[in-house]
């Protein structure tokens, strides 16, 4: 259309937050588990995400294996089965639709749910592991002059663990 006004990206328009942890080289997670332990950063994710709507698809949710307290759990499956406590979207659109009355809903994984909704999201919270770690499963890609960073802070007692908060260039709630 010439002369039209061009489309802002999706997540201009509400928040979306997304919290991972991923290496240098983007691994997110090795056989269904993390390929490390960090206490500070599943402190750091339980602070961030208590009382909020988290998506998942189901095998994040399986590596979990149970709901977690004080969050709203919205499993993207395409069985239309769960656990008591979880509700199931059978796309994320569906999950996000569920999620509206959250202010800030999380994607909370794993790698095709980061992939799918990466267009929608305003806030990233990242724990990066500084070092090449072997996997499976990888965090997307991502444009990092499209994103602030508000936050690079490394974790209290590790000399390759960092707390990275971004935000969107042009995100106004």
């Amino acid at each position: 259309m010439s002369g039209s006004t061009p489309r802002r990206p999706l997540a201009l328009f509400r928040p979306l937050a997304l919290v991972a942890a991923l290496s240098t080289n983007r691994v997110i997670g090795r056989s269904g588990a993390l390929p490390w332990h960090v206490p500070e950063d599943l402190r750091r994710v339980k602070a961030l995400t208590i009382g909020h709507t988290l998506i998942m698809g189901r095998r994040t949710f399986e590596s979990i294996g149970r709901p977690l307290p004080g969050r709203r759990i919205v499993m993207v499956s395409g069985r239309a089965s769960a656990p008591e406590g979880i509700e199931v979207a059978d796309s994320l659109t569906q999950a996000l639709e569920m999620a509206v009355a959250d202010p800030m809903p999380f994607l909370f994984g794993g790698q095709a749910i980061y992939e799918q909704g990466m267009a929608y999201v305003s806030h990233m919270y990242l724990t990066r592991v500084d070092r090449q770690v072997e996997g499976d499963t990888y965090f997307p890609e991502f444009d990092a002059s499209a994103w602030n960073i508000t936050r690079d802070e490394l974790v209290a007692g590790y000399t390759d663990v960092r707390f990275v908060d971004l935000v969107r260039v042009g995100f106004t709630p």
